[in-house]
């Protein structure tokens, strides 16, 4: 089957000139010192197929958005080509080419038109577009009267009003209330059952694990990582530090790989799930008590120390996570070549499956600002159900049950 978007050997570099004069001197074909040229991209290639949701992640400056501008032509490539088959719908900024002295209502023509519908075609979208907007009577009123959530959804009901065969949506849906948030994944879902090709470009871990079945990473102008969202948000949050001197490698764990970052200057010595005879487990009971023993140890003076655990299910999604910044329980002053142990004891009210947990030492600033260390699937669990009734979902919540028949 043909690719949807199909990107080949695509470079960007931005040109910058000692005098403005040269430039045009430049189209003129006039003899002028050299420029300095600044490549934003280089050599990118990747496919796209019909009904795959990838998603696109990348620190700031990366390169995402100059990439989404050229396959959106908007900007042209220096070297390489883009080939789309099908219609396309972007949202690549908030405003999306709104003139906010209009209505909401003659945006969606003016906008629209620009978009290549005819106006007898957004006469006949319009009812449906205005109820999934749900603006109410903003929808007449200027756009420049609007919240940023509000023209998010102006936006999205718009690009989104007919199913479109590759759909581009930017950080855009990021802004806004969770209410609409969730309508705007569930008809991105829907699109994707439907055969619409997805690039979701976001720094949203859950959405990007929960939606895109591939995800690429951008750092530096190129593609450092491709693969499962999963693989690729775990080397994603080892780079969030990068202005750190920090290192980044995989270690073997076991038939796992556990991704190892930070500074160094704090590190993990042991992991342990234990029950409450202190015997090493990794096949828990649900609702059992279990005991997450680690020990550290420091290689200079840190001024304070969080230690922090995230439980993720096999598809990465978060279930729980807590750190000794939020239970009031930050080291102070902790010296070098100091060992560390902490224990938390909680209970397993989980569902049955995999699970993996993630550790990570950090300043109570957060690990962006001080990642001493982080290891992603320091520990593979598996959860099954031996002392409780069967249930469905993530969580066992317990509670009792009353039941009452009455007669008339």
């Amino acid at each position: 089957m043909s690719p949807v978007l199909s990107v080949r050997g695509l470079s960007k570099a931005f040109i910058s000139y000692q005098r403005e004069l040269h430039r045009i001197l430049r189209w003129l074909h006039c003899p002028i010192p050299a420029p300095q040229y600044t490549w934003v991209l280089r050599d990118i290639g990747f496919d796209l197929h019909p009904g795959e949701a990838v998603g696109l992640i990348g620190l700031n400056g990366a390169g995402k958005s100059t990439l989404l501008k050229i396959i959106t032509g908007t900007l042209k490539p220096s070297t390489g080509s883009v080939r789309i088959q099908g219609k396309v719908a972007a949202i690549l900024e908030l405003g999306m080419g709104f003139n906010h002295e209009l209505t909401g209502r003659q945006n969606v023509f003016h906008v629209g038109g620009l978009m290549g519908y005819s106006p007898t075609q957004l006469e006949a979208f319009l009812p449906d577009l205005k109820d999934f907007a749900e603006l109410g009577s903003y929808f007449d009123q200027p756009v420049r009267t609007y919240s940023s959530g509000m023209q998010m959804r102006l936006a999205f009901s718009l690009a989104t009003v007919q199913r479109p065969d590759l759909l581009i949506v930017d950080e855009a849906l990021s802004v806004g209330d969770a209410y609409f948030q969730h309508k705007s994944f569930e008809r991105i879902r829907q699109f994707a059952r439907e055969g619409t090709t997805l690039l979701l470009v976001s720094h949203d871990k859950q959405a990007i694990q929960s939606i895109c079945t591939r995800a690429i990473l951008l750092s530096q102008g190129q593609i450092a990582m491709e693969g499962s969202p999963d693989d690729v948000m775990d080397f994603y949050n080892a780079l969030l530090a990068n202005h750190q001197e920090q290192h980044i490698i995989s270690a073997p764990k076991g038939d796992n790989k556990a991704l190892l970052s930070g500074t160094g200057e704090a590190f993990f010595v042991d992991i342990c799930l234990c029950d409450d005879q202190q015997q090493s487990i990794e096949v828990l009971d649900v609702g059992q008590q279990v005991h997450l023993k680690v020990k550290a140890r420091t290689q200079t003076f840190i001024p304070d120390l969080v230690l922090g655990f995230l439980i993720k299910d096999r598809y990465g999604q978060d279930v729980f996570g807590t750190n000794t910044y939020q239970l009031d329980q930050v080291c102070y002053e902790v010296k070098e070549n100091q060992s560390l142990s902490w224990s938390f004891r909680f209970p397993v009210n989980i569902g049955p499956g995999t699970y993996s947990i993630t550790l990570a030492l950090h300043s109570q600033a957060g690990h962006i600002e001080h990642n001493y260390a982080w290891q992603e699937r320091a520990l593979i669990f598996e959860v099954i159900n031996q002392s409780q009734r069967s249930f469905s979902g993530m969580a066992w919540l317990g509670g009792q049950l009353e039941c009452h028949q009455h007669y008339e």
